[in-house]
């Protein structure tokens, strides 16, 4: 990992959560935003005053319906993009939640199976890193972007 990082700040800190249950994995169609019109996890920026995985469960919340219990801490990511915006995400994944999946404004959620996940449709970081917290691991990814092209990766599993 170039020296880059070591002082890096992200103007943003968003969150991640994935649901997996039964084979499938909770996906989402982003309706607005960054990466409107990709395949994506439920999730968005953390608020002042709020902890990532109290995020990541309101985020999931308000985009699907479904609310994640027992959220586990699997990764980290840090985008820099070209035009300067800079963005920390937490990555977490629950086996359990309560409520009924609903569509949004922001979100058309998705079931998928594991073994379909769409990474064409997703951002291309996400075939990275996505398989490995499927299996169960732990991360810290560093991405170079400009636009939606990935210039540069760097990633350490723990």
């Amino acid at each position: 990992m170039d020296d880059y990082w070591k002082t890096w700040e992200p103007r943003e800190r968003a969150t991640l959560c994935f649901l997996i249950q039964e084979g499938q994995i909770l996906l989402i169609r982003k309706k607005r935003g960054l990466g409107a019109g990709k395949i994506n996890g439920p999730g968005g920026r953390i608020e002042p005053g709020e902890e990532p995985h109290e995020c990541a469960v309101r985020e999931t919340s308000e985009e699907v319906g479904l609310t994640p219990r027992n959220v586990q801490s699997r990764g980290e990511l840090h985008f820099q993009f070209a035009d300067g915006y800079s963005l920390h995400c937490a990555v977490f994944v629950a086996h359990e939640f309560t409520g009924d999946l609903i569509e949004t404004d922001e979100a058309l959620p998705i079931w998928t199976p594991l073994d379909s996940i769409p990474y064409d449709e997703m951002w291309a970081d996400d075939i990275h890193w996505l398989p490995g917290v499927i299996a169960g691991g732990t991360f810290r990814g560093y991405f170079h972007f400009d636009g939606e092209k990935m210039l540069s990766k760097h990633l350490l599993w723990e």
